[in-house]
């Protein structure tokens, strides 16, 4: 009599080029190297290197680990996990773990032993100093008071509003919940959803097209490439810029209104200030 055996298959855990590979090409999202290359201004041989697992194809591990961060946010990956599988598949996290120990070793020092008649001495010392002086602890204490309330006085006037808030007749500041757009899209996904009671600037598209913001420091807030009906609500912060990979399907609200476009379409443009004040300047659409 013939017994039926179960076999199963060993999962392998994907290399870092496989995850990249995958997230590229399985999904409702998927993308040709060449679209990506063109976006993210890298060569189209690198990312297929990248995907390939043929890493020395690049010159340098800085590039690679570049190229690479920059792949994974493009496809909506975890840049910190394919970052940190690359570099173990390069050897380069065992070189830092052992430089790690190293320095654990050099900075390691012999614990200092205190005892009771160590901690006798430190107190009698501390109080004698005290005493000596004890008419310049005071002034410090009086003039650390007199700050503090002087502070409370001359701020307990001020009244700071949020950026959405109105000022009535009695001097109150109420907070204004901005209202959601009219989208004239179908809603497909929404990103950022959080920042919606607040969003003053809110961005939806209408065809396909690339979004990174970024701060002034070069930091990136957001970046993704988003499909028709996709909304991306915008964090209250300063000195935000944008890139869009097709500017003219962008639609872009301020404060519940839709403006102008910025752009034709099929266009990309760059260092584009999201500012709501900006904004406005370009006009409103009719």
């Amino acid at each position: 009599m013939n017994e039926q055996q179960e076999i199963i298959a060993p999962v392998l855990e994907m290399t870092a080029g496989e995850m990249l590979k995958n997230a590229r090409t399985t999904g409702r999202r998927k993308r040709e190297i060449s679209t990506i290359a063109k976006l993210l201004c890298i060569k189209e041989e690198f990312l297929q290197a990248l995907e390939d697992g043929n890493y020395r194809f690049i010159p340098e591990d800085v590039y690679i680990l570049g190229f690479a961060r920059s792949y994974a946010v493009e496809l909506g990956l975890d840049p910190d996990e394919v970052i940190l599988k690359l570099k173990k598949e390069l050897g380069i996290v065992k070189e830092e773990q052992e430089a790690e120990e190293d320095e654990k070793v050099v900075l390691k020092k012999e614990p200092i032993k205190i005892n009771k008649e160590t901690l006798l001495n430190w107190y009698k010392t501390s109080l004698n100093y005290v005493k000596k002086n004890w008419i310049w602890f005071v002034s410090g204490a009086a003039a650390l008071l007199f700050v503090i309330i002087l502070s409370l006085i001359l701020f307990s006037g001020n009244k700071t509003t949020d950026i959405n808030a109105d000022v009535n007749d009695s001097g109150t500041a109420t907070v204004a919940v901005v209202k959601e757009p009219d989208f004239r899209y179908p809603v497909h996904e929404k990103f950022e959803s959080r920042n919606a009671k607040e969003a003053r600037v809110v961005l939806q598209v209408g065809k396909e097209s690339w979004v990174k913001i970024e701060d002034a420091r070069g930091n990136i807030e957001f970046s993704r490439v988003l499909i028709p009906g996709d909304v991306y609500y915008m964090p209250n912060k300063n000195n935000l810029k944008a890139t869009f990979g097709n500017v003219g399907a962008v639609d872009v609200w301020v404060d519940g209104q839709l403006i102008k476009k910025l752009g034709a379409a099929n266009t990309k443009k760059s260092d584009v200030s999201m500012s709501p004040d900006a904004l406005k300047s370009v006009g409103f659409a009719e």
